[in-house]
């Protein structure tokens, strides 16, 4: 597969199979990313890979806080500004509704975020969640530098076959998240990054873009 194969078939996957990611694929993955670009080569990014009965018990626990409508712990930074303008906001509630549709949960459902909190902390299925964390003392130049090594990190799952979804949400629970890989009080939970092979025979959404010249202006010849 070459970046251009890998940056199209790219997307967040919302249902894994049970089939295991073997760890030499996840070593090779995250070896090779290391190579990401860093600002000052500071490195910043700190990752646990979790599997097995340490993210069974993760997902019980984050289950058992969504279905009790637990709201989630405060959050450490905003996911989103605090109003959304066009163009932004059409492009963030075109993608919802296709999402929506896509796990089969009606957008006027009572119970929606319930449901989807749910979803999300069973990771949809995945074997590996991964968790980026940075030290507290990192700025904004350092949280760039997380989100191309997690962009290089998901771009070479796919040379590998794999997919992954990355989720803010698992933030929500950070303390729980937190309780299960031993981060200390120094770091910040970036992200999780659910990792896994593709479940067949479900609906596969896959959001649209705008268009380049929406987004991109050549200065110059």
């Amino acid at each position: 597969m070459n970046v251009y194969e890998a940056v199209d078939s790219r997307r967040a996957v919302r249902a894994f199979s049970d089939e295991p990611v073997s760890r030499a694929i996840l070593e090779r993955v995250l070896a090779a990313a290391t190579r990401a670009p860093s600002s000052g080569n500071l490195q910043p990014w700190h990752v646990y890979v979790v599997t097995g009965e340490p993210l069974a018990e993760l997902k019980r626990r984050a289950t058992a806080r969504a279905l009790a409508g637990d709201p989630g712990d405060e959050r450490e930074y905003p996911m989103y500004p605090t109003e959304l303008t066009s163009p932004y906001a059409d492009r963030f509630s075109a993608a919802a509704t296709q999402r929506y549709e896509a796990l089969g949960i009606e957008r006027d459902d009572p119970g929606r975020p319930m449901k989807i909190a749910a979803l999300n902390s069973q990771a949809f299925g995945a074997p590996v969640v991964l968790f980026c964390y940075l030290d507290r003392t990192m700025g904004p130049g350092q949280w760039g530098d997380a989100g191309m090594h997690l962009q290089t990190v998901m771009l070479l799952l796919r040379a590998e076959g794999l997919h992954s979804c990355p989720q803010v949400m698992w933030t929500m629970y950070r303390k729980t998240v937190s309780q299960i890989v031993g981060a200390d009080d120094g770091t910040v939970l970036v992200c999780g990054v659910s990792v896994g092979y593709e479940k067949e025979g479900v609906l596969r959404l896959r959001t649209g873009r705008a268009d380049m010249t929406e987004t991109v202006t050549f200065v110059g010849g």
